[in-house]
């Protein structure tokens, strides 16, 4: 295999020998702690998908954190600071979710002891309901964690190393592709050997080197722009936070609920993210863990949104020469043009090293998540007699499955959007509020019914993915027409409005709109068919949030003391003076 093509984007630091010391150094301590996590074998599929119920706050918080934050930040995140500023931070200020999570939702799912989300459906709904989420989690898994996390790590390393092409047994291969399925291939390896504690333990070695890279990235941006003051002068009004109700992106009304809609489907009810919580030793371990996250959730913005907007600024000073698509820089290559031309010798290789952290972590929960849906939701169902070693070479299988679907929709993806973090949550705006009404009805409402809880699913999901195809063929023809010059792009937005009519309309909706009215319409359908339907039985209503026994109650109050809620006032605290600072800043 021999180089074909080798494309620097700009004159940067080269990649340095050392910088292939800190590389392979990184790699050695993952081999190492896999090998570590090995020693302690899986006896059950309990143990290989929940850490056998074990895991320390450190471990939880770590994982949560390095979980989250995967390519749609490296890639996706900076790529929004660049076109949009704080437009996309709300979604980064949601650690207060992450707060829910502890205080609200770890002791109930601890009381409930559920293995997954569909399985507390079935319990709270019936089996109906089960297989729907599932349905729902693994499309999702498939139209965003598995296709997003791919292209992203063909965009970053192809950009970092500053290869297009390469020549493997005489062929010439697009070097993204390359990079990608390798990228999908080691990830797979550890994470099949390893299980749940191989994530676990390696996210401990993963989020310090992730933070490390991204801190000074952002150092070096800053100084080389020269400091804040610059980035707040050249992006202007896209510092502002809130947007006015008139905004075709990011309008107040859609953003504020919106994105809070998303982030409690996200952080509160989605198996990638729970089932850390699930991993815990007791409640104050898993409810410390959450909190530990909190902390985490604080970051991205200042570490990928902000660098993002750095890059803007280098770009408009002429000092950062950024790729270009479609005739305009391409905001999702801003945080590895950076890397590749900013950073000294041996700093690169540490952010590759955080680059790779984050984009291994997060395929490697998908991995897992996706493979304990299938397993404790279809397979055990088919074949109830399987041994619990059969269940975990079946998982293996059907994670595969699932990532060989995801590469096949990138080349539909790149085609819906410009930015990749708002694709991102543009899929999920479609996918959450059905899951999010299911929960939220479901756990404090006594009166949802089975039938309730099935339809409110069925029809959020159904008029969800009518949206997506919308976004697919009609979107698709609106974002080329949007590259065109002025007139033939009016002239050409007119004739798709006259040939889709109603369609059309439903289309150019405000993206965070629609999230608010699918989420609003799957609460009304479950409130109208609960009225008319059977009432829950007492064992249904047992998985409901006030249904807690006096010991239960004590052992919930036993396990957070002062340090858990000092801690949780930082955290809202931070968000706060947060939102105070860059509410209104930049407007004109």
């Amino acid at each position: 295999m021999n180089v074909l093509t080798a494309n620097l984007l700009a004159i940067g630091v080269p990649w340095h020998m050392l910088d292939t010391v800190v590389l392979a150094a990184f790699f050695i301590g993952m081999i190492l702690v896999v090998l570590w996590s090995i020693r302690k074998k899986e006896e059950s599929s309990a143990d290989y998908f929940l850490a056998g119920r074990n895991a320390s706050w450190l471990e939880i918080g770590s994982s949560i954190f390095s979980s989250n934050i995967g390519s749609e930040h490296l890639v996706g995140l900076a790529g929004a600071g660049f076109i949009s500023g704080m437009a996309m931070a709300h979604w980064e200020m949601h650690a207060w979710l992450i707060l829910v999570l502890g205080w609200v939702f770890v002791p109930f799912y601890d009381r409930i002891k559920v293995f997954t989300m569909p399985e507390f459906l079935e319990r709270r709904f019936s089996p109906g309901s089960r297989s729907i989420l599932s349905i729902i989690s693994l499309v999702s898994y498939v139209l965003t964690k598995v296709a997003v996390t791919v292209y992203s790590g063909g965009v970053v390393f192809g950009t970092v190393f500053g290869i297009e092409e390469i020549e493997i047994f005489g062929r010439t291969v697009d070097f993204f592709w390359v990079s990608a399925i390798g990228l999908v291939v080691i990830t797979g390896i550890y994470t099949v050997v390893g299980g749940m504690k191989a994530i676990m333990y390696t996210s401990v070695l993963q989020t310090p080197v992730l933070l490390i890279g991204s801190v000074v990235i952002l150092f070096l941006g800053l100084k080389a722009v020269g400091g804040w003051g610059e980035v707040e002068r050249l992006c202007g009004e896209n510092l502002r936070l809130v947007r006015p109700a008139s905004d075709p992106k990011y309008p107040w009304t859609g953003v504020l609920f919106g994105s809070m809609i998303i982030g409690f489907w996200y952080w509160c009810t989605d198996q990638y993210i729970v089932q850390r919580v699930l991993s815990g030793k007791n409640q104050t371990h898993a409810r410390r863990g959450s909190i530990l996250a909190g902390y985490f959730k604080l970051l991205p913005v200042f570490i990928f949104l902000v660098p993002g907007m750095i890059a803007f600024a280098l770009s408009q000073k002429g000092l950062l020469d950024m790729p270009i698509k479609n005739g305009q820089p391409d905001a999702d290559k801003a945080f590895s043009t950076l890397v590749a031309q900013l950073l000294p010798i041996g700093f690169k290789g540490i952010v590759v090293c955080g680059l790779l952290a984050a984009l291994m972590s997060s395929l490697a929960s998908l991995f897992n998540s996706s493979a304990a849906l299938f397993v404790g939701d279809f397979y055990k169902k088919l074949r109830p007699a399987s041994t619990e070693k059969h269940l975990v070479v079946v998982g293996r299988i059907a994670t595969a499955a699932v990532v060989v679907l995801g590469i096949l929709w990138i080349p539909v993806m790149k085609g819906m959007g410009d930015v990749l973090y708002q694709y991102l949550q543009g899929v999920q705006s479609l996918l959450a509020p059905a899951i999010a009404a299911a929960f939220a009805v479901g756990v404090f409402w006594k009166g949802a019914t089975a039938a309730g809880g099935l339809w409110g699913l069925i029809v959020g999901f159904v008029v969800g993915m009518f949206r997506l195809v919308l976004d697919v063929v009609i979107g698709g023809k609106i974002t080329k027409a949007d590259a065109l010059p002025e007139i033939e792009k009016l002239a050409r937005i007119a004739e798709i409005k006259q040939h889709y009519g109603i369609l059309y309309s439903i289309e150019t909706i405000n993206w965070l709109h629609f999230c608010e009215f699918l989420f609003v319409l799957c609460v009304a359908v479950m409130i109208l068919v609960s009225l008319l339907t059977k009432a829950p039985s007492v064992e249904q209503l047992r998985y409901t949030y006030y249904n807690s026994t006096p010991q239960e109650k004590a052992e919930t109050r036993a396990s957070w003391n002062g340090w858990d809620i000092v801690h949780t006032v930082i955290i809202l605290g931070i968000i706060i003076a947060f939102y105070a600072y860059f509410w209104n800043r930049g407007a004109l």
